[in-house]
């Protein structure tokens, strides 16, 4: 009998510490996933430092156009480097102790690295870029702006499912961007495509959250697309290659991904329909 209610006390005192362990710390202090969520803002500041100091100073002052590619191959990885954290801190916060501050946090080092950061990156590429108009792709850049800034009030307002996004992740969003930029295509057919992501950011279609397998798939290949960055800017044989092989990929997967989810609900929907001919039928 006395090794029951031991038994008994452990598991109660055990149960309580994980319940403190996992319990909101107080906004005072910090959780170990918001020093990574930090991380991700200060990834989005230095890319759009490096888009600054390696893209749009030299282009102002007529200075040489030599170290461009290797300022936008950095700005990038910094971003896909902040897509890292952003896609660590959640899982994080889910195994230790999350703080009071976690979600607030996330949504504004979002706003940095996948908001600001990618709209500045489509205005600089409209001012530096030969046959561009700097006020149109201003334009295009608020729209990715706003659609972020919508993306994610929603995300804070609006319960989904677990398990479930509605409308494309800033990450991804911001990643199919940058692809677009660094592909240069003919400008208005690039800006089109840069409004047709901020569109699926804001739509209702719904994206399955990176866990487990999906999760491991999406770390490869932000390091398999951080190896292509760092082989074009190296000027490695086949750098140029690689670089635009990882951006058509991010595109197509972007594209791909809303289409799946359509082929996915009209297939629900016309198996419904067979089921009730069935039905009327019988």
């Amino acid at each position: 009998m006395e090794l029951d209610d031991e038994s008994t006390e452990l598991r109660r005192r055990r149960w309580a510490r994980d319940r403190e362990l996992r319990a909101p710390r107080s906004p005072q202090h910090l959780s170990t996933a918001d020093f990574l969520t930090l991380g991700n803002a200060v990834c989005g500041f230095l890319a759009i430092y490096s888009i600054t100091t390696g893209i749009l100073m030299p282009h102002l002052t007529n200075e040489s156009a030599a170290p461009v590619k290797h300022s936008a191959a950095t700005a990038v990885t910094l971003l896909l480097i902040g897509s890292m954290c952003d896609l660590f801190d959640g899982l994080v916060a889910r195994k230790l102790r999350s703080s009071a501050l976690g979600a607030e946090l996330d949504n504004l080092a979002d706003l940095i690295s996948f908001g600001i950061a990618p709209a500045y990156f489509v205005a600089v590429w409209g001012l530096v870029s030969p046959g561009t108009n700097q006020q149109l792709s201003a334009f295009i850049a608020l729209t990715v702006l706003l659609a972020v800034v919508l993306r994610l009030a929603r995300f804070s307002a609006v319960k989904m499912r677990p398990g479930i996004f509605q409308g494309m992740p800033c990450p991804m969003g911001a990643m199919t961007v940058l692809a677009i930029v660094l592909l240069d295509p003919p400008f208005v057919p690039g800006l089109l495509m840069i409004f047709g992501v901020a569109y699926l950011m804001v739509s209702r279609i719904e994206y399955p959250k990176p866990q487990g397998l999906l999760a491991t798939a999406t770390l490869a290949w932000i390091v398999v697309s951080i190896g292509c960055l760092a082989s074009w800017a190296a000027g490695l044989p086949g750098g140029d290659t690689l670089m635009h092989i990882g951006a058509v990929a991010q595109i197509a997967l972007a594209a791909m991904a809303p289409l799946l989810v359509i082929r996915r609900k009209v297939g629900e929907k016309v198996g419904v329909v067979r089921a009730r001919r069935a039905e009327n039928r019988g």
